[in-house]
């Protein structure tokens, strides 16, 4: 245990007394300091015991000794050894009344203690307690490691730490959700600081931060040897951390960090597997999807499954960086429930079997939510650093390479309609007019239209404007001519003008549905 003034004064071959400050005789001493200077605060660091002769002290001045005494207290010494017997026979009260009313301990050195004698027990204790705090390191290693190697593995670990720090410890994954808390209240008070680890998360790895408040004071440590975490650490105690518990958290951190990086080359390596599982599928050979598989991915080939497809929302450094994180997301949703999902990430496009209705897919669809609330608009495209996801409808395992192409479809809807998140079903239940919002449909509108708006710039005759009002009217004559305004006979001449600008019959359904589409099209959104 830390040194203290206490300790000091009861050390048999000293012989000190106490004359002023008992009650601040519990201060831990961190080194031992002979100065005879009239200010020898600039010096001090804090925490020092002060040994001094007065040699250069009008220690009988009660002007000089408070001035003295109050300086040295602001600056963090603990306490005054005086030796008695040097300059002086014994302590002047002056020095005692200046010592009392600050609360500083002041001890008197008798004439045959040395203050050689001091500095060196403060050293020794200093060395003994170091090593106790080195040997206790070393004790909770030994003990750390043997609960990652457990069955439990990083749960034991961070049960075994919470004990050791005399405080709690949580585990995040990737995503920033506690996966593991010791005691089982800890999960509470972890949850909170979930905004502070996804702070540190955007932080390049290692990286470290103290919160709280006035109920603990928390330290969060990142895992992981790359640029991005791949989780963090939180030790949570009532005061900062001695040498024994730092060597205990410097060891979980060392440990969990090994355990991802281990978990990490598993996943590159059913990675690479996944990716070949589906190609197969995609080939339309389930089976043989299926025997390559065998049991790494429990029943999602067996079970009605989506497919998701992701892509950055456009060029640029933080396009990859978008997909990573969904795919975290993803991956830390389905190991919460033990759920199985196949992810493929290749150039920045993600890539998810999942199984429908599943955790990955709802983590995907929060997702979504938690980009568009963060941008708080919905006309405008997603950013450049956002992902935009398709995903298909439920389909069985044989049906992959359909799936995927419901998921495309529904990709390239998200991006024409500025959405984080499209699903085959929407596209279906929804308007066919986001689908118009196209370059190459737009382009064909403006041409099939073109004729009819040279004409009417000419100022002879609005033909688009009786154009869309006959056929939103299913060229019923009477009604459209009343949306216009004009007599019947009057559309009836322009409606023939529409034929032989065209040189297309209004008659033909086909040609109906193309300036129908075409007028659609051309007031779309953009």
């Amino acid at each position: 245990m830390p040194l203290t003034l206490a300790a000091l004064v009861q050390h048999s071959a000293l012989k000190l007394g106490v004359r002023a400050g008992e009650s601040g005789l519990g201060a831990t001493v961190r080194w031992a300091h002979v100065s005879e200077l009239a200010d020898p605060v600039p010096y001090m660091e804090g925490g020092e015991l002060l040994l001094t002769t007065a040699m250069k002290l009008d220690a009988q001045d009660p002007q000089e000794m408070r001035r003295y005494v109050r300086r040295l207290a602001a600056a963090g010494v603990v306490g005054i050894g005086f030796a008695i017997g040097v300059n002086y026979e014994e302590i002047p009260q002056p020095l005692v009344d200046a010592a009392r009313a600050e609360d500083l301990p002041l001890l008197e050195v008798p004439r045959r203690t040395p203050f050689l004698a001091i500095s060196k027990a403060v050293s020794a204790a200093l060395a003994a307690d170091q090593y106790r705090a080195v040997t206790a390191g070393f004790a909770a290693q030994r003990e750390l490691t043997r609960a990652a190697l457990s069955e439990a593995g990083p749960a034991e670990l961070i049960t075994r730490l919470a004990a050791l720090v005399h405080g709690w410890a949580a585990l995040y994954d990737t995503s920033g959700a506690v996966v593991a808390a010791a005691p089982d209240w800890a999960a509470r008070r972890a949850a909170r600081l979930t905004p502070d680890v996804e702070r540190l998360r955007e932080r390049p790895a290692p990286a470290s931060a103290v919160v709280g408040g006035s109920e603990d004071r928390v330290e969060l440590q990142s895992l992981g040897t790359g640029r991005r975490a791949r989780g963090a650490l939180a030790v949570g105690t009532a005061a900062p951390l001695g040498t024994a518990e730092r060597y205990a958290v410097h060891s979980a951190v060392a440990l969990l960090t090994l355990t991802t990086e281990r978990s990490r080359s598993l996943r590159d390596a059913e990675s690479r597997l996944g990716a070949a599982v589906l190609r197969m599928l995609l080939a339309g050979a389930a089976d043989q999807a299926g025997a390559v598989a065998g049991d790494l991915y429990g029943t999602l080939l067996e079970a009605p499954l989506r497919l998701i497809v992701a892509e950055p929302a456009g060029p640029g450094p933080a396009g990859p960086q978008a997909t990573a994180a969904l795919a975290d997301a993803v991956e830390s949703a389905a190991a919460r429930t033990g759920e199985a999902v196949l992810l493929v990430t290749e150039e920045g496009r993600l890539t998810v079997l999942a199984a429908a209705g599943g955790a990955a897919v709802r983590a995907c669809l929060e997702h979504a939510r938690a980009t568009q609330a963060r941008r708080g608009r919905d006309t405008a495209g997603p950013e450049p650093g956002e992902p935009v996801v398709g995903v298909s409808a439920p389909a069985a395992a044989a049906g992959a390479a359909v799936a995927l192409g419901q998921a495309e479809q529904a990709l390239a809807v998200a991006r024409r309609r500025g959405r984080p998140l499209v699903g085959h079903e929407d596209m279906a239940a929804g308007s066919v007019l986001p689908l118009l919002a196209d370059d190459a449909v737009r382009a064909f509108a403006d041409a099939t239209l073109h004729a009819l708006r040279e004409h009417d710039a000419t100022g002879r005759g609005d033909l688009v404007a009786s154009l869309r009002a006959w056929l939103s009217r299913h060229g019923q004559w009477d009604a459209a001519a009343a949306d216009l305004g004009v007599h019947r006979h009057t559309l009836r001449y322009r409606m023939r003008r529409v034929e032989e600008i065209l040189g297309r019959s209004l008659d033909d359904p086909d040609v109906r549905m193309e300036l129908w589409l075409a007028l659609k099209a051309t007031s779309a959104p953009g």
